[in-house]
């Protein structure tokens, strides 16, 4: 943050931060689908860490800008899936049934409230798979949303955090970003923004109110 600068934005994700981790939630899922869960992390891996210059044909990629429609890329994820007695997945209703598990976190939830009740500008800034978020849960939370699939952007593009910045008419200087994946933190670090890496409500919480001097409990 620059000198001149005060810290007056609040960034936020939403998967495992306003919900329960990743880890618990996929976990859950591959138990229920009988998944061979070896196999999934595999092809995850494999899609999320091509070259950048593949990322207009990287599936993942794609659905996290909407470039692709859900259905087609549950076919092509549960083509490369098998259940644990060797069985192939089923495609329809996958991102359903892989996002059905990741639980509200309120603590989170309110404390994003709190902020915005300081008068800190909030947004929430995510990369969808399609997936429904709970809206009708976050009347009065928000300044803006902006959601990968619905501006045509994801993380960690350099984009799609100023987009957010400019959605709450700050500069990134001002944000304060809060994201459970290190490449998403320092992509928003690189830009100038304050940005902290949730693994634990109350190390956010701490951090939080030591940045914008404020109570936040």
């Amino acid at each position: 943050m620059s000198d001149d600068k005060v810290l007056r934005g609040l960034l936020v994700d939403w998967g495992g931060v306003l919900t329960s981790g990743l880890d618990v939630a996929l976990g859950r899922w591959a138990e229920l689908d009988n998944l061979d869960f070896d196999a999934y992390f595999t092809a995850v891996v494999e899609w999320l860490g091509a070259d950048p210059v593949e990322a207009e044909v990287n599936p993942i990629h794609a659905l996290e800008r909407g470039q692709i429609a859900v259905p087609d890329f549950e076919r092509k994820l549960a083509a490369l899936l098998v259940t644990r007695d060797g069985q192939p997945l089923k495609a329809e209703g996958l991102i359903e049934r892989m996002f059905a598990h990741f639980e509200h976190e309120p603590r989170m939830t309110a404390l994003v409230r709190r902020a915005k009740g300081h008068g800190i500008k909030t947004a929430l800034l995510s990369n969808s798979w399609g997936n429904t978020y709970p809206r009708d849960t976050w009347e009065g939370m928000f300044d803006d949303l902006v959601i990968s699939g619905e501006v045509g952007l994801r993380k960690p593009e350099p984009e799609i955090f100023l987009l957010a910045a400019e959605r709450v008419g700050l500069e990134p200087a001002e944000c304060v970003f809060v994201d459970d994946l290190e490449a998403n933190v320092e992509a928003a670090r690189a830009l100038g923004m304050t940005a902290i890496h949730h693994t634990a409500y109350d190390d956010t919480l701490r951090e939080l109110e030591a940045l914008f001097g404020v109570d936040l409990t």
